[in-house]
């Protein structure tokens, strides 16, 4: 829109291209306005979108992360400033929305820019509000009176919709929102943005979409192999091509050569004696190719926090004494409000240390205080490296010169997986600040497993497709239902995105069930045998199989407690030896930590003087004690002279050999001997006249293949039937449950229980509410009731093999009747065909009552059940302002007894001190 002349154009040129830009003044006026304000020429797509919505359209933007997507949103104020109206301007995360609404105040002035979040209440009826989408969506099902004169939503982030726990906030709000409304969606780049368009203008009616690829800041991509360093592509036309710099494929067969030479086998994932550089050594080389500020990307935390140790130990330092010194009078200012005896426990002298370095971990175990601080020191150029895991990608803005991939397989929670082109690009998108970078570098760390055409797949695939997460609630159903009756409630739904993508995908989904069926046919000859019906003898052998699986389950049951039989029987002072995990070999007993925290969770020190808390998890068997030593009465594990003074000891004892394994092998196998079940089929196998046929292995194999083929079709079919309509019928059973248990009454109203529904917003929402009115809390003190709700807020990062203890008295008694609540609960969910309620976990309930009752960070850390060691502090807060924000729920539902209201109050002011304290001000 602004700009200058060019001095070489002709004076009819000139005139030419001023008449073009008074005519585009003439069309957009008020983008005419908002250009002039901008410090920089607006992109085409900026300018295109911006257009689209100054002519009364919806938008729907997708471009690369940094290319300027909010310009779009700003614009947006703009026009409902412009017009007298209102702009909401939401985000996924309050980080965001904190920064985003200091960013609007600086353009527009504090008292026409309001700020509602979970935390903050500032200024809520100014004309521009930014929120969280989750309060957009509590407005809308409350009719407030805020949305009067609403006229633009800007929804930042929008492919968060795809998130599997909290997608469907978005699309409820898209869904809702009135007609009058101009919707304005900012989405990263997405490969099926038409499709989502398309929705959108079913929905929202017209929406123009604005798709940019352009990177404001051009991407090199680089693999570093051992100590050089090479370019992915030869230049932009290989790089279009997608082929591999040649000398880069040059050396990496000639390092796949030298790994096999020094005992590796590549193709079965052995390195030999690879090790790969070392992470001090990547960030030095980065320093001096000009790199820095960079993030390295390990996908675990404990990797992030190791490699800032490693750095330290390497006495690597990349700051001055200036920047030191300024460091160092930021994060005072920033922590002054964490009570000193908290800080020791939260490694607080190590972090700073490491920042004063200009190195820092950046992961969801840290204090958030501690992650603000990092992210605020590298944004002004103070923190030259960040090690983090893949959470820093969401939303925060920290762009940075180079980004580095040190693997290309994460954990999801569940296996270790490949990462996608979507995730490789979403992670390499952070490198190149616009207007300070002239370009941004990707380096991917090369291993033997690791393909240089692997990598020229991830970055040149533009697949991340966005799909919908969305599925109905107990909360959903009644807010639904109250605002807008039955019958339209159900036709709503109907209109998901969730539902739109689910009856374009059941065509495909039925051609490969007919394929399928068709294979199966051609298996079924093929394993047909002339002695007898080879089906059913196949069936014999799948039912033999899955006994004997069952009998090894139940034989390694038995073995794990008759391992913590053994632990509670171990004193301070016994030598054990440690058979499996990460802690294998001999070690010392500090403590027998059989405090009546659930399972025994001994604190040893190890031959390499490491002191922690080990679980039951690591001993497959009966642990007897091999020796003894005196611990010192005054011994401190954290101390590491202490630590050191008695690993000497240990070495120096003479250690029984590790026990024979051959008795537990024996029991399993008489305990499959014995078994009456398994003995019957396999007669009935032996007695089949199938079992005599010469070719039975042959006939077995393309059995085998069938049975497979034939699951798999099952779970096709499965998709096909639950895809068809399928978002409507969850709703007719969650309602026909809901009207059983009185939350809807029979002529398809809210009852008084329902309307307390509508207002609890919780993965276990019904579940709340059937607590509240069976009055399972209503005995119970504040730090008591911040135990009981807390298992149904907590979920462990992994399962834990035994149920966790809990305070003894009234919390057990609440947390059994909810346990029971829940059991009734999910037998009636599973008698409709749903799965809603998620299992509870007991885990944090101790720590919960212990922090609420004021005891020590460093007890309450210690004391979360099924983990190896303590919780990391990050972890601590993030659970515990759950459980803040489900008391609060409960302090403000309309239908609870006035007692649980006053003690929910009063266990959030027992629970908000310390670092919650501190962490909810921020």
């Amino acid at each position: 829109m602004s700009g200058t002349e060019d001095p070489q154009l002709s004076p009819a040129d000139r005139y030419q291209a001023a008449r073009e830009r008074a005519q585009d003044v003439a069309r957009h006026p008020a983008l005419a306005g908002f250009a002039d304000e901008l410090e920089f020429e607006l992109d085409p797509f900026q300018a295109e979108a911006c257009e689209a919505l100054e002519r009364g359209s919806g938008v729907l933007v997708c471009a690369p992360t940094g290319a300027g997507k909010t310009v779009v949103g700003e614009f947006a104020v703009h026009l409902a400033l412009r017009q007298g109206r209102k702009c909401f301007y939401t985000t996924p995360i309050k980080a965001l929305s904190n920064q985003k609404y200091n960013d609007l105040v600086q353009r527009h002035g504090a008292e026409k820019v309001g700020l509602l979040t979970g935390d903050n209440a500032i200024n809520g009826e100014a004309p521009v509000v930014v929120m969280t989408t989750e309060v957009l969506r509590n407005m809308l099902y409350a009719g407030s009176s805020s949305l009067h004169g609403l006229s633009y939503v800007v929804m930042d982030e929008v492919h968060y919709l795809a998130d599997r726990f909290r997608g469907a906030v978005w699309e409820e709000v898209i869904i809702h929102l009135p007609e009058s409304v101009t919707l304005v969606s900012l989405s990263a780049t997405v490969s099926n943005a038409e499709e989502f368009a398309d929705w959108l203008v079913t929905v929202r009616g017209e929406t123009s979409v604005v798709v940019s690829e352009h990177r404001p800041v051009p991407l090199w991509q680089h693999m570093l192999v051992g100590k050089r360093m090479f370019d992915l592509f030869h230049d932009a036309e290989a790089a279009q091509k997608h082929d591999v710099h040649p000398e880069l494929l040059r050396y990496h067969r000639e390092m796949l050569r030298r790994v096999e030479l020094a005992g590796g086998d590549v193709r079965r994932g052995k390195r030999g004696r690879w090790t790969g550089p070392h992470r001090p050594e990547i960030v030095e080389r980065l320093d001096r190719e000009g790199l820095l500020p960079a993030i390295l990307f390990i996908f675990s935390r404990a990797g992030c926090d190791a490699a800032v140790q490693q750095c330290l130990a390497a006495g690597l330092r990349l700051t001055g004494p200036d920047e030191r010194a300024e460091i160092r009078t930021i994060v005072e200012a920033r922590t002054k409000h964490i009570p000193s005896e908290d800080l020791q426990v939260l490694g607080y002298w190590e972090w700073l240390d490491g920042l004063e370095r200009g190195l820092a971990a950046h992961h969801a175990g840290m204090l958030p205080a501690f992650k603000e601080v990092v992210e605020e020191l590298f944004v002004r150029g103070l923190v030259k490296a960040v090690f983090a895991t893949e959470t820093l990608a969401l939303g925060i803005n920290m762009p940075a010169r180079c980004v580095v991939l040190e693997r290309l397989v994460k954990y999801n929670g569940e296996a270790h997986v490949d990462l996608t082109p979507g995730e490789y690009t979403q992670l390499t998108g952070r490198a190149g600040r616009r207007g300070i970078d002239v370009e941004g570098h990707a380096v991917v760390v090369w291993a033997p497993e690791v393909d240089p055409r692997h990598v020229t797949g991830l970055a040149s695939t533009r697949t991340y497709p966005l799909k919908s997460s969305f599925r109905p609630s107990y909360n959903m159903a009644v807010n639904l239902v109250g605002s807008v009756g039955f019958t339209e409630a159900r036709e709503l739904l109907e209109s998901s995105f969730a539902q739109f993508q689910a009856d374009r995908s059941v065509v495909g989904l039925a051609r490969q069930v007919q394929r399928n069926t068709e294979t199966m046919a051609t298996y079924a000859g093929e394993m047909a045998c002339h002695l007898g019906d080879f089906e059913e003898y196949f069936g014999i052998r799948v039912a033999i199989a899955e006994r004997e699986k069952a009998i090894a389950r139940q034989g390694v049951q038995q073995r794990r407690a008759a391992a913590l039989e053994s632990l509670e029987r171990l004193r301070s002072g016994d030598v054990i030896r440690v058979p499996a995990g990460r802690r294998s070999g001999l070690a010392i007993v500090i403590d027998p930590g059989t405090g009546g925290f659930g399972e025994p969770r001994p604190l040893v020190l190890t031959e390499d003087r490491w002191a922690g808390r080990i679980s039951g998890a690591d001993f497959t068997a009966p642990v007897e004690p091999i020796g003894r030593v005196r611990v010192p009465r005054q011994f401190n594990y954290r101390s590491a002279q202490d630590r050191r003074d008695l690993a000497a000891q240990l070495r120096r004892m003479e250690a029984a050999p590790p026990a024979e394994r051959g008795k537990g092998g024996r029991a399993r196998n008489s305990a499959a001997a014995d078994d009456h079940e398994l003995d019957t089929l396999r007669a009935s196998l032996r007695r089949h006249p199938c079992h005599r046929c010469p070719e039975r292995e042959e006939h077995a194999r393309w059995a085998e293949r069938r049975w497979r083929l034939e699951r798999d079709t099952e779970g096709l079919r499965g998709k096909v039937a639950s895809r068809t309509g399928s978002l409507a019928r969850t709703f007719d059973r969650i309602c026909g449950l809901l009207t059983d248990r009185g939350y809807l009454t029979d002529a398809g109203g809210v009852s008084d229980a329902g309307r307390m529904l509508a207002r609890i917003w919780s993965e276990t929402d019904l579940l709340v509410a059937e607590c509240l009115r069976r009055g399972v809390w209503d005995k119970l003190g504040p730090a008591e009731l911040a135990a009981a709700v807390s298992v149904l807020v907590y979920e462990a990062r992994r399962e834990a093999e035994d149920r966790a203890s809990v305070p003894r008295g009234e919390v057990t008694d609440a947390i059994d009747a909810t346990l029971k609540l829940w059991a009734d609960l999910r037998e009636d969910e599973d008698s409709r065909g749903l799965q809603m309620t998620r299992e509870l976990d007991l885990g944090f309930a101790w720590p919960m009552y212990r922090w609420a009752r004021g005891e020590s960070l460093t007890k309450v850390l210690g004391s979360v059940h099924g983990l190896e060691g303590d919780m990391p502090a990050g972890d601590f807060v993030r659970w515990s302002r759950q459980v803040l924000d489900l008391l609060g729920q409960l302090a403000d539902a309309a239908g609870a007894p006035e007692p649980i209201r006053r003690t929910a109050r009063l266990a959030m002011a027992a629970i908000t001190r310390g670092v919650l304290a501190y962490s909810v001000m921020a």
